[in-house]
């Protein structure tokens, strides 16, 4: 009984996404798993990367030709790695503004598990089939798969409130200085990037290092 109040006091893990971030979609396929494996749970927010780099006056690596081709061949051998699916968006990146009102919405008039749930969904279907997350048809198709009502999530990307709050996290994300994705936080350290994997697992089970 002890061990299992303890296993819920212990805090859960922060882990930030964009729709459009392939080292969040591999990430996201293991995250749970780990957590699971150390007693914690996994708190998902959905953001959007090009606001923290606004911020940060980044770009993505893929802007610069040099580091897409590279990243490209990354992406898709970091899948491999960890025995996912992944299929080459035909556009990339995309705008993923849609998906990300849908998952708030779930998220604060729902339940979080489904919030995760349409993560998964949303980044399996860009990165495994290739589904245009920016086309309002195709997400639309995707909600309708994924047991929403299509007609109601295209109204919640629409609504000024739903709009507002993913602004409002994406101020967050800017003011918790996060500047990529996946962004993991354990116990108030910050890992960043899929390949975090190994340090985040170590923290877990012997605390700082």
């Amino acid at each position: 009984m002890d061990r299992q109040a303890n296993h819920a006091a212990r805090p859960a893990i922060d882990f930030w996404f964009d729709f459009s971030s392939p080292y969040s979609y591999v990430a996201s396929e293991w995250i749970e798993a780990l957590a699971a494996r150390h007693g914690r749970t996994v708190r998902w927010h959905a953001m959007l990367l090009g606001a923290t780099f606004q911020a940060a006056e980044l770009k993505s690596p893929v802007s610069y030709p040099l580091k897409r081709e590279y990243s490209m061949r990354d992406f898709a051998r970091s899948a491999r790695f960890e025995g996912v699916p992944f299929t080459p968006p035909e556009r990339f990146p995309i705008a993923t503004q849609n998906a990300a009102r849908v998952f708030w919405w779930l998220h604060d008039e729902h339940d979080p598990a489904r919030a995760a749930a349409w993560a998964h969904a949303g980044l399996r279907a860009y990165f495994a089939r290739g589904v245009m997350l920016d086309d309002a048809a195709a997400l639309k198709r995707l909600a309708g798969e994924s047991g929403l009502d299509p007609e109601a999530a295209e109204a919640v990307w629409a609504d000024p409130r739903w709009k507002a709050r993913l602004k409002q996290v994406n101020e967050q994300a800017v003011a918790a200085g996060i500047f990529g994705a996946p962004w993991i936080v354990v116990d108030g350290e910050p890992f960043w990037g899929n390949d975090r994997r190994a340090q985040i697992e170590r923290w877990l089970a012997q605390g700082p290092f």
